[in-house]
């Protein structure tokens, strides 16, 4: 369950709501709110697993890094490279 005070942000890297106008061919200005597009994941932080609420960007990221990990523990013999958690920080 998340905390209402929070809002709608990224838990890593902190992207939030932004605000802006909408503009119509007339040049008519209305309000707009921009929300980051947010996702749930489960991520290995020190070695536990938390819910985090992250944003797109930060996602592939973590899957770039993940897979980057992956490929440089596949290409070496080494058991410290394999033992790495994927690591968010905050």
């Amino acid at each position: 369950m998340h905390d209402m005070n929070r809002g709608l942000k990224c838990d890593n890297c902190g992207k939030g709501i932004m605000y802006g106008h909408n503009v119509s061919h007339a040049k008519n200005r209305t309000r707009k709110i921009f929300k980051p597009n947010l996702h749930r994941a489960r991520i290995l932080v020190n070695g536990i697993n938390k819910s985090m609420r992250l944003c797109t960007k930060c996602l592939r990221q973590l899957k770039n890094k993940k897979e980057n990990i992956k490929n440089t523990s596949q290409n070496s013999k080494t058991e410290d490279v394999k033992a790495q958690p994927l690591v968010v920080t905050a």
